[in-house]
């Protein structure tokens, strides 16, 4: 199994972290990396997710929900074709640290027999996402 993580403090509260993050509708205006989901917040359910690789292709792909708790973690499985040959499950977790602060950590675990090859293209294009994204997020909480 392959990881990438990453994290990066936030001045603002869990539940305004979790508004930025959950309003889909305005990705396109701040989120470089993840430009629209479309879906509700439920297990089970499937969203339609495009994202934009730094330097990269645009990817779409249909992940299912795996668990949605308001103010703490929104955590999604998507695969290639069939489970096994590329999965990953992607996790945005708000970890509080205290009333007005949080660390965000953005994280996918990749598996499959395809997760090898796969990641020599992406990992560090995809890590560059996650940074990005990170750093727009913060902006954006901390800003309102």
């Amino acid at each position: 199994m392959k990881e990438i993580s990453t994290s990066i403090e936030i001045a603002a509260s869990p539940e305004r972290v979790w508004r930025v993050l959950t309003d889909f509708a305005s990705y396109p205006q701040w989120n470089p990396f993840i430009r629209s989901i479309e879906g509700r917040l439920q297990k089970g359910t499937r969203l339609k997710v495009r994202m934009q690789l730094p330097r990269g292709g645009e990817y779409a792909f249909s992940p299912v929900v795996v668990k949605a708790v308001p103010a703490a973690e929104l955590r999604w499985r998507g695969k290639l074709f069939v489970n096994g040959l590329f999965d990953g499950e992607h996790a945005f977790l708000i970890v509080s640290q205290g009333r007005h602060s949080v660390r965000f950590v953005q994280r996918e675990e990749f598996s499959g027999w395809l997760a090898p090859l796969v990641m020599l293209g992406i990992a560090g294009k995809t890590r560059r996402g996650f940074q990005e994204m990170n750093r727009a997020l913060k902006k954006v909480a901390e800003a309102k």
